[in-house]
């Protein structure tokens, strides 16, 4: 009784640090069109903000998985907090002094923080109780993930994209108290929501410091990274979740930029439906918002409807082969790109939109069918698998770079060819009879 208690009161710690660290990585989407105009940047230029954010995953993932072993698990929760508190505290002096480079350094701590409570806290979850329970454990924890992804956008459309940004040469055209009123309240709109964060990472740290947290089984002696990197599968798994990730970030990055190269702050405001929908999660009227904010806000179905489609999912995945699920709910996303790339207004914009749907079982799936039957390889496949999150690094920058040329439609080109993978990668492992759930 008391085991079940003290696994109980993990879970619920454990799960709070998805919610976190879901949270945090949606919203790091929200400064991007922010810092697009800051720094007047191009739009592959813009994606390097994802390139340093999950770059840290390519990077420290391996080293991360020895230092844990070192130092267990609970201190290694306790490190990641406190590093993601560093990197939220460096927001300050970004947006103080409007460095580029320091948003940079700073995108990167939080991400390094975050990589720890990756690699940490998935494995931590697993173990919580009877082996037969753990993928359905993980996936309830990534549900929270879900909602913290859901609740990321409106936050920062409300906070962040909200007040008119000034390019250089307008802020130069100020003069004396007007250009420091502006400066001091531009910062304000980044150092504030970051501060907070800080200060709640603070609490959740001290929180995992004095939890009582059962011991997880040491890792040292269960296999090599080379006979991980021999297995196929575990090889093509890795693949499928660096598209993945890499499909999701990008769409997500630049949703935004995407529905203002479009023109849909007008069709929004002119449509009743949609106009209620902005003023109600804006808590105002759309005349004093920014038309970052009033697109921003829809992102918020992005990323919902991946927790939504999760539990739609995690059915679905035990009346059907979940190889068979993850390749049609990949054709589907493609399907769904097509018609947005085919059409424009409200159809382009849901149908979008829509993708996070079914982006939704991807992630536990594609990790769940690359680790079946590896046995003693799993901690280390569990590795390669977090390294493989880099595809956020990578494919957003490219498609950035695309748009600057070919323009989003175009681009989009990049994403249907990475869901393609994902068809290819669930119809070869369709007989797979795995429980995501």
């Amino acid at each position: 009784m008391t085991d079940q208690k003290s696994y109980r009161s993990a879970f619920i710690l454990l799960t709070v640090l998805f919610f976190l660290w879901g949270f945090i990585t949606v919203l790091v989407d929200s400064l991007i069109p922010r810092l697009r105009e800051l720094f007047t940047l191009t739009y592959f230029q813009a994606g390097l903000v994802q390139f340093a954010f999950f770059g840290a995953y390519f990077l420290l993932s391996i080293p991360v998985s020895y230092i844990l072993s070192k130092i267990g698990y609970k201190k290694g929760i306790i490190l990641g907090l406190s590093t993601m508190a560093l990197g939220c505290l460096l927001f300050y002096p970004a947006a103080s002094y409007r460095e580029f480079g320091i948003f940079m350094l700073a995108y990167f701590i939080l991400a390094a923080g975050m990589t720890v409570l990756q690699v940490a806290a998935n494995p931590f979850v697993a173990v919580l109780g009877s082996e037969d329970g753990a993928s359905s454990r993980l996936n309830l924890s990534q549900a929270f993930n879900s909602l913290g992804t859901a609740v990321a956008p409106a936050v920062g459309a409300l906070f962040i994209l909200s007040d008119v940004i000034k390019t250089k040469d307008e802020i130069a055209e100020l003069e004396g108290a007007a250009k420091e009123a502006y400066l001091t309240t531009e910062a304000a709109a980044v150092q504030t929501p970051f501060l907070g964060l800080a200060v709640f990472i603070g609490v959740i740290a001290i929180i995992f410091l004095f939890a009582k947290l059962p011991n997880m089984i040491s890792e040292t002696s269960s296999g090599t990274y080379r006979e991980a990197f021999k297995n196929k599968k575990l090889m093509q798994g890795v693949l499928g979740l660096f598209f993945y990730v890499g499909a999701e970030v990008a769409i997500g990055s630049y949703l935004v930029n995407y529905f203002l190269d479009m023109n849909l702050v007008s069709v929004i405001k002119e449509n009743g439906f949609m106009r209620t929908i902005a003023e109600g999660i804006l808590n105002s009227g759309l005349v004093e918002r920014d038309d970052k904010a009033v697109v921003g806000v829809f992102v918020t179905f992005y990323w919902s409807g991946a927790m939504i489609g999760r539990f739609a999912g995690a059915y679905l995945t035990r009346i059907i082969k979940p190889g068979k699920v993850l390749a049609i709910f990949a054709t589907i996303s493609i399907s769904l790109i097509i018609l947005s790339v085919s059409t424009v207004g409200l159809v382009s914009m849901w149908s979008i939109l829509a993708v996070g749907l079914f982006n939704s079982i991807m992630f536990p799936t594609i990790f769940t069918l690359a680790i079946d039957g590896i046995g003693h390889l799993k901690p280390k496949a569990s590795g390669l698998l977090c390294t493989a999150i880099v595809g956020g690094a990578i494919i957003p920058p490219m498609f950035g770079f695309l748009t600057d040329y070919i323009a989003f439609k175009n681009a989009l080109l990049l994403i249907i060819l990475c869901y393609a993978y994902i068809v290819w990668f669930g119809y070869k492992n369709g007989k797979a009879q795995v429980a995501v759930v």
